[in-house]
C-alpha cells in the first residue's frame, strides 16, 4: 500500500507561480511512475504531468508544456510540479498519482494509488 499526501496548494493570480509536492509513505522512486491530474468543477480528471520510474522520461499535457516541470526527489520519496505561469484556466483540485507501470501514463486508469488532492486556484 502507498499512501500519497499533495500539498502546495492555494491562490494566486495569474502569471504566478505554485509548487505542488507529493510526498509518499514507501520509497516509489524505484519502482513506480508518478503523475499528476487535475479536476475542475463540472470537468473530467485530466491528465496533467508524470515520471515514468523505469526510464525517467517526463510526459505533458500540451497546455502546461514549458509552464510545468515534473521532479523527483528519490531520498525524500516526493515528487514535486512546479508550475509557472499560472492561467485562471489552471484552477482545479490537482492529485498525485502512483502507478507500477512505466508506460500508459497519460491514463489514469494506469495508476494503482491517488493522493486526496490539493486545490490550486488562480485568479485573473
Amino acid at each position: 500500500q502507498v499512501q500519497l499526501v499533495e500539498s502546495g496548494g492555494g491562490l494566486v493570480q495569474a502569471g504566478g507561480s505554485l509548487r505542488l509536492s507529493c510526498a509518499s509513505s514507501r520509497r516509489t522512486s524505484s519502482s513506480y511512475s508518478m503523475g499528476w491530474f487535475r479536476q475542475a468543477p463540472g470537468k473530467e480528471r485530466e491528465f496533467v504531468s508524470a515520471i515514468s520510474w523505469n526510464s525517467g522520461s517526463t510526459f505533458y499535457e500540451d497546455s502546461v508544456k514549458g509552464r510545468f516541470t515534473i521532479s523527483r526527489d528519490s531520498a525524500k520519496n516526493t515528487v514535486s510540479l512546479q508550475m509557472n505561469s499560472l492561467k485562471p484556466e489552471d484552477t482545479a483540485v490537482y492529485y498525485c498519482a502512483a502507478a507500477r507501470l512505466g508506460y500508459g501514463l497519460r491514463s489514469s486508469s494506469t495508476y494503482d494509488y491517488w493522493g486526496q488532492g490539493t486545490q490550486v486556484t488562480v485568479s485573473s
